[in-house]
């Protein structure tokens, strides 16, 4: 085999140049694809049509800074409406420019309207989850609640509901209720304000009423009978999840696995979970008008989606006025 080359220089020649085609060859071989999302807020059902062969990592956002933090330093995240203002999109790439923008439902597109142009440029609706209001060991309520949000001003709830943390979802509940003070009232109504134990909460303790995304509930109250959902008839706040993107990607990837989630079996799978696509497609419309349930295990009706509400980006002087009064609530 060495006979060939005829001289030593050669010989070291050619191997310096198949150890740097090696290397080049290895560093081209395809990095695995990363998303992070809050595995906890999270249905089983929208991990398993994440592609097997991306690497899945969970990102707890209010404990680490998605920006700077490297350990999830991901080529897309998945980030709720919740999280959105503390975000440095200088950061990320745009993404509503590619086709999948088209598969947006007219919901959606105005939502989006409602961010600055570099924000709405770089966050993709890839779903939307209802609140929901689940009452323990009360059939009596459950008319009333499904009518309007006044019910959760009644004496026999004093010191039992379970709101969620956000004063902002909390504040537009109230704005729902035909009363004066009614954010006031239902402040002192309360038991605990939290998101992640609203269940455990609700069965382990004397409080009877808890308000939580519907996909963290939806398979507890498949097997406890004790409890019972209702979306009232005036809206119900909506979380939305955004995509973004954190590295110069493939658009072809991101379009193909966009345009898998319009498959029925997807859309069935996540809307059973209480995740809904907002794309325009029909089979994904349909599931913002279910038919009549009487467990509710359906999801909110056509007229309780028409009033639901979404929570726009505030500037810092809106901000400001809602912490003011959301601190002079309990004034007397």
């Amino acid at each position: 085999m060495f006979k060939k080359f005829s001289t030593r220089r050669e010989f070291l020649k050619y191997g310096n140049l198949s150890l740097l085609f090696l290397l080049n060859s290895c560093s081209n071989i395809k990095k695995k694809l990363r998303i992070s999302f809050q595995s906890s807020f999270y249905p089983d059902s929208f991990k398993e049509i994440l592609p097997a062969s991306w690497e899945k990592a969970n990102i707890n956002y209010g404990e680490v800074d998605i920006d700077k933090n490297q350990e999830y330093n991901s080529d897309l995240i998945v980030v709720n409406d919740g999280w959105i203002n503390s975000l440095n999109f200088d950061l990320f790439q745009n993404i509503n420019y590619l086709t999948i923008y088209n598969n947006l439902d007219e919901r959606s597109k105005d939502y989006l309207k409602t961010f600055d142009k570099n924000k709405a440029n770089k966050i993709f609706p890839i779903g939307v989850i209802p609140y929901a209001v689940i009452i323990k060991n009360n059939k009596d309520l459950i008319i009333s609640a499904r009518n309007s949000w006044e019910f959760l001003l009644s004496k026999k709830l004093a010191g039992k509901i379970i709101l969620p943390k956000s004063p902002r979802i909390i504040m537009s509940i109230a704005k729902k209720i035909d009363d004066k003070n009614s954010l006031g009232k239902l402040r002192k109504q309360t038991m605990f304000y939290t998101d992640k134990n609203a269940l455990n909460w609700l069965i382990n303790s004397p409080a009877c009423v808890a308000i939580l995304p519907y996909s963290i509930c939806l398979k507890y109250l498949k097997i406890d009978s004790r409890l019972s959902i209702v979306f009232p008839e005036k809206g119900v706040p909506l979380m939305w999840n955004f995509l973004i993107n954190k590295s110069k990607l493939n658009d072809e990837i991101l379009v193909d696995w966009i345009n898998s989630l319009e498959k029925k079996i997807s859309i069935d799978k996540l809307a059973n979970a209480g995740w809904y696509l907002p794309f325009k497609n029909e089979y994904s419309q349909s599931k913002y008008n279910p038919k009549i349930s009487k467990n509710g295990l359906l999801g909110p009706s056509k007229i309780c989606w028409q009033n639901s509400w979404s929570f726009p980006s505030l500037d810092s002087q809106e901000k400001i006025k809602l912490e003011k009064f959301w601190s002079e609530s309990l004034t007397p």
